[in-house]
């Protein structure tokens, strides 16, 4: 049906499902369980892990879930994105293996086992940061046996192939995201909103090549590309370029709609959106 071709569903879930089992001999002794690994677009994360997530509606058995969040796949180096898999096995390993902290603590069990798979804990995402806590990251340790896996797995038999050309931020520099800590993983700082492919496309791809495509990132902060306008009598409003002049078809006179604020700006007091 599909004239030979890869469908992207199978060929996304596949690369996953094969750098789950690929890590899981390399650098857990093959002993972790399966589970079910998904897709989902969490706001401020580059993934979670969910135990006993999901149940077989015919047998009644139960399944852990590390979802991963696909937003953010065109502003990462691949070897970044797998180390947020790694980090969610070491949640699950801790899960089945292990004693996890209350919550969302990440105590220095967890630290112990992100070490072991090289990965370092790091309430900043760098050196010197805290090792323990709610707010929980890593950095990838040069030389160590995670790093050294993804030089084996990361070949040009191997990638992830399907990248959202929309993510939600702006990277600060290459290959790195400003991050401001996270509750069970790696969240990070950036707008969410909704964003239109005019005037926001760069063809400077962070952690992948974008000589074929361009990626669409959020206006800059200060620097929104669309404005509201509503009319005072009947309140109806549209969306629209700055600067426009907008009647009412509606109301007697066709008074003009006028610019207003968004919600986000009027609560926070100050031009942000």
């Amino acid at each position: 049906m599909n004239g030979g071709q890869k469908l992207p569903t199978q060929v996304t879930y596949h690369e996953l499902q094969l750098a789950y089992e690929f890590f899981n001999e390399r650098l857990f002794a093959g002993r972790l369980p399966s589970c079910l690994i998904t897709l989902q677009r969490e706001k401020h994360t580059f993934g979670y892990f969910s135990p006993n997530r999901f149940v077989s509606r015919s047998e009644g058995k139960f399944t852990d879930e590390i979802a991963m969040n696909p937003s953010y796949y065109g502003v990462r180096p691949i070897r970044e994105i797998l180390s947020t898999l790694v980090h969610e096995m070491t949640h699950l390993e801790q899960h089945h293996f292990g004693k996890p902290g209350r919550g969302r603590y990440h105590n220095k069990e967890w630290g112990q086992l992100m070490l072991a798979v090289g990965l370092h804990p790091s309430n900043t995402g760098k050196p010197g940061g805290k090792v323990t806590g709610d707010q929980m990251w890593h950095f990838i340790i040069e030389g160590g046996v995670f790093d050294k896996a993804c030089d084996e797995l990361i070949t040009k038999d191997f990638t992830l192939s399907w990248i959202d050309r929309f993510p939600p931020v702006r990277p600060t520099s290459p290959g790195g995201l400003r991050l401001t800590g996270s509750d069970d993983d790696n969240e990070l700082s950036g707008s969410n909103e909704d964003n239109d492919d005019d005037d926001h496309s760069s063809s400077m791809g962070y952690g992948v090549d974008t000589s074929t495509f361009s990626l669409v990132f959020p206006p800059e902060e200060g620097k929104e590309t669309r404005q509201k306008y509503q009319c005072a009598n009947c309140d109806d409003a549209v969306w629209g370029k700055k600067n426009l002049t907008i009647l009412c078809g509606k109301c007697e006179g066709n008074p003009p709609f006028a610019p207003v604020l968004s919600k986000r700006k009027q609560r926070n007091g100050h031009d942000e959106y």
